[in-house]
């Protein structure tokens, strides 16, 4: 009888043994979507590179790649719901600067960055466009910066919600131009961007590959870039960067990386974070964010603990500026 029993015992550990190591190997499931987390609406550049990112890393994988846009509480609803998430590697969080800056910006933000994600690589950056109402007089920065002055106490500028990309963009500006401006949240870039058109507000500053199409259609004026060149994309082609215009220490990119739920299966996070790899090296998915003004990253960034380390650098940036400027959302 004994001998029966530890036989029994025996077989079942080993098929266990067996069974843990294979539900990685097996992984993903091909009639299993993976679906990434975009805590944004859909129609954003956050959207359309995850989007981009996610056909050219469902090829690898050999599976379908489906995206979830999870908006509000600026991102941390989405980026809550894949924290909690089963850590089976079929929920990912695709985000971006605002992994970084709502730790600071959010008084009770319902998770940890550091230790409630697995870091998979960052994926890209997207330069920012200092942007204007096609009727505002100013036609180029120097004229931008005189007209500030001398409308202080007048001007509003936009942005898609606090803690946006468009929104820590802008508090730079002001703080650049040392000029207080009134700060107009929207709901998402779209109507932000639709009102700047209109000459609703005067002045916004949001993500290079939301400002190409517009400045290419003449919608809106643009005055610099974010980086310390030029942009490549012939849209770009007579905008100067921030530091052309004697403002030399402004340089903002807003980069986008993927993250799992913390305790996912080692073997598993290797293979997504193989496939993140390939796609930064796609031509395909190069073109399609290059096409924008993104740029995209082929560093130590693009490996988990090059991830991680990068994250922890940029909450220590941005964590003073919030504080300084005193923005805080609930």
């Amino acid at each position: 009888m004994f001998t029966k029993r530890f036989t029994l015992l025996a077989t079942a550990a080993a098929a266990l043994c067996v069974a843990l190591p294979a539900t990685a190997q097996d992984y993903p499931v091909a009639n299993k979507p993976i679906t990434f987390v975009v805590p944004f609406a859909a129609g954003g550049p956050t959207d359309k590179a995850a989007r981009d990112l996610a056909v050219s890393m469902g090829k690898t994988l050999g599976t379908s790649v489906v995206i979830e846009n999870a908006a509000g509480a600026s991102g941390s609803i989405g980026a809550n719901k894949v924290a909690k998430a089963n850590p089976d590697g079929y929920t990912l969080l695709f985000f971006h600067i605002g992994q970084a800056t709502l730790p600071t910006m959010l008084r009770n933000i319902p998770y940890k960055v550091e230790s409630d994600f697995e870091h998979l690589g960052i994926v890209s950056e997207n330069p920012m466009a200092v942007l204007a109402r096609p009727t505002l007089p100013a036609n180029n920065m120097a004229e931008l910066v005189k007209w500030a002055n001398d409308n202080k106490g007048k001007i509003n500028i936009g942005n898609a919600g606090i803690g946006s990309a468009s929104h820590l963009c802008g508090m730079l500006f002001q703080s650049a131009l040392k000029v207080d401006m009134t700060t107009v949240p929207y709901r998402g870039t779209a109507p932000a961007m639709t009102d700047l058109i209109g000459g609703q507000i005067d002045l916004m500053c949001d993500q290079s590959t939301v400002a190409a199409p517009q400045l290419e259609g003449k919608k809106v004026k643009g005055y610099a870039v974010t980086t310390p060149k030029r942009l490549a994309p012939a849209v770009f082609k007579d905008i100067p960067s921030m530091q052309e215009t004697g403002f030399k220490d402004f340089a903002v990119t807003i980069w986008q990386g993927l993250y799992a739920p913390k305790g996912t299966p080692a073997p598993v996070l290797k293979k997504l974070n193989d496939a993140l790899k390939l796609a930064v090296r796609d031509p395909d998915f190069i073109n399609k964010q290059e096409a924008g003004g993104a740029i995209v990253v082929n560093d130590a960034r693009t490996d988990p603990a090059g991830h991680r380390a990068f994250v922890a650098a940029e909450i220590a940036k941005w964590a003073p500026v919030i504080k300084a400027a005193g923005v805080y959302a609930d």
